[in-house]
C-alpha cells in the first residue's frame, strides 16, 4: 500500500482493500467508504463471521481497524500496524 494511491472515494481505493475484501464489505451492507465512518471494526468483524458462518482470519479484523480509522481521518496504515493492538486487547479481555 502506497499512501499516495489510497483515497476515500470507493471501497477498493481504501488501504488494504482489494476486490475480495470489498465483496466482504458489501456483504455487510457497506457500499461506500463513507458508511465506515464511526463504525466499530470489532463489530464489523463479528458480523462478517456470523454472516459467512466461518471463523475468519483475525487479520481481517486488523484490516477493518485500518479502514475505519482511515475513514475517521487517520493516515493510511498497513493492516499489520494494528495486529499488536488487537492482540493486546484480546489478552486484556481474557484477564
Amino acid at each position: 500500500m502506497h499512501p499516495s494511491k489510497v483515497s476515500r472515494n470507493q471501497l477498493t481505493d481504501l488501504p488494504n482493500i482489494g476486490k475480495a475484501c470489498a465483496a466482504d464489505l458489501r456483504l455487510l451492507g457497506i457500499l461506500e467508504p463513507q458508511q465506515l465512518i464511526g463504525k466499530n471494526p470489532y463489530e464489523l468483524f463479528e458480523i462478517l463471521c456470523h454472516k459467512t458462518g466461518l471463523k475468519i482470519d483475525p487479520c481481517m479484523l486488523d484490516t477493518f481497524i485500518s479502514i475505519t480509522r482511515f475513514m475517521d481521518g487517520e493516515a493510511p496504515q498497513p493492516w499489520w500496524a494494528y495486529t499488536e493492538e488487537r492482540k493486546n486487547l484480546a489478552r486484556n479481555s481474557l484477564s
